[in-house]
């Protein structure tokens, strides 16, 4: 087994699957519902800890989460089975390595990631719902920042997080909306914030009863909480720096993302396996 499996290797079937799937944007939402569930306040608890695997109860049988247990973990069983279930790396780590490495294939930037996530055992280590732990595609401002801001999120973070929306689309079936946020879904870029400030976008209601908007040239959408970032000030400084600077928009993605991804998470370390770890098979 320790001939075989390497953090390198790892990494490179993750690329390839990104490559050959096009699955990037459901790796990073995978990434962004295990991690997002982290909260303070009166609803303190949760953290990465891949409990979406169990499908009895729990987060894995969230509708928030709907997809991405029957969709996104059965794109990456290969590569589960091959690492996470042989102990190699933990499900959680794996979840957020994979979210990371989608990212830089997609163009997007360099994700420092750290290890040391625990595993949850079974379903009952999920919270008790995604209600004010998530954010809902047909709220506004207040919704935004009543549940980014308790993770320790500031405006700034909640525009940067949202340009995670320049890639994947949604499917009716699984959230109710319908449509890609950019004509290059699997391309990372700051699209997203270029086309909030320069698109028009009409009021249309999904199939499913949702409502969302939608530019009649491109056949792109945006959502409530999208075009949220338009109608506060404080949001909208970030868009417009980001729609002109890619480049700051990648920084202050990385931090945003790297901080929600190590929510309620303690003593992670920056190799995925240290030179002397008794737990770890493979040393």
């Amino acid at each position: 087994m320790a001939d075989t499996l390497s953090y390198d290797t790892l990494v490179k079937e993750i690329e390839d699957l990104v490559k050959e799937k096009g699955c990037g944007p459901i790796l990073i939402r995978l990434s962004w519902h295990d991690a997002g569930v982290f909260s303070s306040g009166a609803l303190a608890g949760g953290c990465p800890n891949a409990v979406m695997r169990f499908t009895d109860a729990g987060e894995g049988t969230f509708g928030a989460n709907a997809g991405l247990p029957t969709v996104g973990l059965t794109l990456m069983k290969p590569i589960t089975r091959k690492y996470a279930d042989t102990g190699f790396i933990s499900h959680a780590d794996l979840w957020v390595l994979a979210a990371n490495v989608a990212t830089k294939v997609m163009g997007g930037p360099d994700v420092p990631t750290r290890f040391g996530r625990l595993d949850a055992k079974d379903s009952s280590e999920s919270v008790e719902s995604h209600v004010g732990r998530l954010p809902d595609g047909d709220k506004g401002v207040v919704h935004l920042r009543d549940i980014f801001h308790p993770k320790g999120f500031d405006d700034k973070d909640i525009v940067a997080l949202s340009g995670a929306h320049t890639v994947g689309k949604c499917h009716p079936e699984r959230s109710g909306f319908e449509g890609k946020w950019t004509e290059e879904h699997l391309k990372f870029d700051n699209s997203y914030f270029t086309n909030l400030l320069t698109k028009k976008y009409e009021a249309e209601t999904t199939a499913k009863g949702n409502p969302q908007l939608r530019c009649p040239v491109t056949g792109t959408m945006m959502l409530t909480t999208d075009m949220a970032l338009l109608e506060d000030k404080a949001f909208k400084v970030h868009v417009e720096r980001y729609a002109a600077d890619q480049d700051a928009f990648f920084k202050d993605y990385v931090e945003a993302w790297v901080k929600m991804q190590e929510n309620g998470c303690k003593n992670l370390r920056e190799k995925l396996c240290e030179e002397v770890q008794s737990s770890c098979p493979l040393c």
